[in-house]
């Protein structure tokens, strides 16, 4: 008896420090295929995006990077993710998608290796983003390319924002300002 007790106090702190994950333990390989840690990101508020090449929302890139032009650097941070998730919008290789990017839209902004955010392959990170029981706000759904995710200067998923509302909206500057 003493001894399931013990498994079953085992197991129940296991998980609970499993699902307890800060959004600060994640280290993701950048679009260069070096290590990014998210812990470099303490005390700013930053924008998580997952983008696309050949999306009808693609022009979100000039409007990701303006902002981050204006607001980025010790306070806030933008951070993307290339996702081939909606329609095959994102079939190339992280070299192209550099390239895309730089040569399109000047972006300077940091660009994550491409990943999964949604299904089976689902990415960690994006679990962490859409499940309740890992951010402690909501659980969601990646709806399409350009969804943010905004989280706190703590590590905590504050809001998420629709695809189609764009990176200078009223609603987010007013939280990059709050």
């Amino acid at each position: 008896m003493k001894m399931r007790l013990l498994l079953l106090t085992i197991l129940i702190a296991t998980s609970a420090s499993l699902s307890a994950q800060s959004f600060y333990d994640f280290t993701v390989k950048d679009i260069n295929g070096d290590d990014f840690s998210f812990s470099s990101l303490k005390g700013k508020k930053v924008m998580v995006v997952n983008t696309a090449s050949k999306c009808g929302l693609t022009g979100q890139y000039e409007n990701l990077e303006a902002l981050y032009k204006q607001y980025g650097g010790e306070n806030f941070v933008i951070v993307g993710f290339p996702a081939n998730n909606f329609l095959s919008q994102e079939p190339g290789t992280d070299e192209e998608i550099k390239d895309f990017c730089e040569k399109n839209y000047g972006v300077t902004f940091p660009v994550m290796s491409k990943i999964s955010v949604k299904g089976n392959d689902i990415h960690p990170v994006y679990q962490w983003l859409t499940l309740k029981e890992k951010n402690h706000l909501e659980d969601s759904d990646v709806s399409w390319n350009f969804q943010k995710y905004l989280i706190d200067e703590e590590g905590k998923l504050v809001k998420v924002v629709s695809p189609r509302t764009k990176p200078d909206s009223k609603e987010i500057i007013e939280w990059i300002k709050g």
